[in-house]
């Protein structure tokens, strides 16, 4: 990648505000695509940043998914993995710490591993924080800055 954040400015892009649309749920349902299903969503954040919210899951593995939390490289097509919540679905390696693991684990973008250069994302950690696709989603959204909109309740009374 010819781009590269410093861990300052990656804490940075996660910590802008991003509003979710009204319907965003809606517009992440999930939709079969070869083996697995996917969705992606484009958002803007707060001081102008553009962010692609990328969701995928096996759709005959329920623990091999990704939620991922991407920006969008100014001046460029690429994407820059800021987060990703992965499944326990596979095995993975954190070549500089020399350690290896196999259970629910988040991605982070780090400067070290790109000075290295290894894919933005490489270094993850185990995590006890979901157990599933949703409970992932969720996390991404707590650990983020993402602003959820209020929930339409509709009339909870009936008038007679």
């Amino acid at each position: 990648m010819a781009v590269t954040y410093s861990d300052r400015d990656i804490a940075s892009l996660l910590q802008e505000r991003k509003p979710l649309p009204t319907d965003w749920r809606n517009r992440i349902s999930l939709r079969t695509k070869r083996g697995h299903k996917e969705r992606h969503l484009d958002l803007v954040g707060a001081t102008g940043n553009e962010f692609r919210l990328i969701l995928r899951q096996n759709s005959i593995n329920q623990l091999d998914f990704s939620v991922i939390l991407a920006v969008q490289v100014p001046q460029s097509n690429q994407l820059f993995r800021l987060r990703r919540y992965n499944g326990k679905s596979h095995e993975h390696t954190n070549r500089i710490e020399n350690e290896t693991f196999y259970d629910f684990h988040i991605h982070f973008a780090t400067e070290r591993y790109q000075q290295r250069g290894a894919r933005e994302d490489t270094y993850a950690k185990s995590t006890d924080r979901y157990a599933d696709y949703n409970g992932a989603l969720d996390c991404l959204i707590d650990d983020a800055n993402f602003e959820v909109p209020p929930e339409s309740q509709g009339n909870l009374f009936k008038e007679w």
